[in-house]
């Protein structure tokens, strides 16, 4: 039973929101200015940390250039059969009426058989640059 009553009282907590007695102003501006005060000197820190890291340059990310070229080259195929269906589906629903359609067709089926190959040939690259 106690169970029961520990959901019940979570669903309850859940769903009222939560009240606070709002502080004074001045413990506020105080609190604020402390909390100031020790964000700049935590700022101040890390630049200096950061200050060694500028002579590393920050590699570029590979992967939407491995992605696009997949897609391009060994999965232009799938690539080219989900371009016509968001061809397909746009233009069915710009006619009239395709509010009321039973089946809208969706290109779901599509992008995944892209995005299957396209990972399929950018994970052995990728995984290797990032050793």
């Amino acid at each position: 039973m106690s169970t029961f009553a520990s959901l019940l009282s979570e669903i309850v907590e859940s769903l009222l929101p939560t009240v606070a007695l709002a502080e004074d102003e001045e413990e506020t501006v105080e609190e604020e200015s402390t909390e100031e005060a020790e964000e700049a000197e935590e700022e101040a820190e890390e630049e200096d940390d950061d200050d060694d890291d500028d002579d590393e340059e920050e590699a570029e990310d590979v992967f939407p250039k491995l992605r696009e070229d997949a897609a391009e080259g060994v999965c232009h195929s799938f690539k080219h059969h989900f371009d016509e269906c968001v061809e397909r589906v746009t233009k069915a629903q710009e006619e009239p009426g395709y509010a009321d359609l039973d089946y809208k067709e969706d290109c779901v089926e599509e992008f995944f058989h892209l995005e299957h190959c396209i990972n399929d040939n950018t994970s052995s690259t990728l995984f290797k640059l990032l050793k």
